[in-house]
């Protein structure tokens, strides 16, 4: 074989997987500004659903030390201490703050934990799959089994969980809002309705009155009338004098 890209899907794997490590391995002494470039990279909106993956800590890393190293990586990536990119050190320094703000709460902290116990479940069902089929084709067992190896299937499943579980809470928030401004607007159309049912019932009553004065004064002026023919006295014939 040339020394070319492997054909074989293993070798690939392994050459993917060390090229991650060498990442990680990078990642945990960066500075202010790779660390700002790795809390931004393309793919960051996703990735940085995993709070424990922005704070480059272990899911069973003790909250103090979790304390610790946020304390670290905000000051890192503080708009103060980059004034020569103060916009991006600012998302940077807001994902690093909302990923703390997750980890110390208990309850989204389980959540989270749920998550990951939800990856290496799902993980061992399919690589129990994977080492039957790895058995029926006479291999002796499946890359995963190397403990580094799991740990990054694991991690890849973790992320996609993230992912979906945002595209769940968007697509709620959505309808919740689409809902919202649906009622809303009912309310609007309601509000307008009973402005004009009240205006109309108010200039009903009005001309009902004006009808009435009306008819009223009409009446009157009947009677004074009828008064006046009551009152009026033909004057008497005098006789004729011869």
């Amino acid at each position: 074989m040339t020394s070319g890209t492997s054909s074989n899907p293993d070798d690939r794997f392994d050459s993917f997987y060390n090229e991650v490590k060498e990442i990680e391995k990078r990642d945990s002494v960066l500075t202010p500004k790779q660390q700002i470039e790795r809390l931004l990279r393309p793919g960051a909106t996703y990735r940085n659903l995993n709070p424990f993956d922005v704070l480059q800590v272990e899911p069973d890393t003790p909250l103090e030390e979790i304390k610790k190293k946020y304390r670290r990586l905000s000051i890192l990536v503080h708009p103060d201490k980059n004034q020569d990119d103060p916009d991006r050190a600012q998302q940077a320094f807001e994902a690093v703050n909302k990923a703390w703000k997750t980890l110390e709460s208990d309850d989204t902290r389980k959540k989270c934990m749920d998550i990951i116990e939800e990856a290496v479940g799902r993980t061992d069902l399919m690589l129990a799959e994977k080492r039957k089929k790895a058995k029926k084709e006479g291999k002796s067992g499946v890359p995963e089994d190397d403990p580094e190896k799991y740990k990054h299937a694991v991690y890849v499943l973790t992320m996609k969980l993230f992912a979906d579980l945002e595209r769940k809470r968007r697509d709620l928030a959505g309808r919740d809002m689409e809902e919202r401004k649906r009622k809303r607007e009912q309310e609007i159309e309601d509000e307008e309705k009973a402005k004009v049912e009240k205006e109309w019932q108010k200039n009903f009553e009005e001309s009902r009155q004006n009808r009435v004065n009306s008819w009223q004064s009409f009446q009157a002026q009947g009677k004074n009338k009828t008064k006046k023919m009551k009152a009026f006295k033909p004057p008497k014939n005098k006789p004729e004098s011869r």
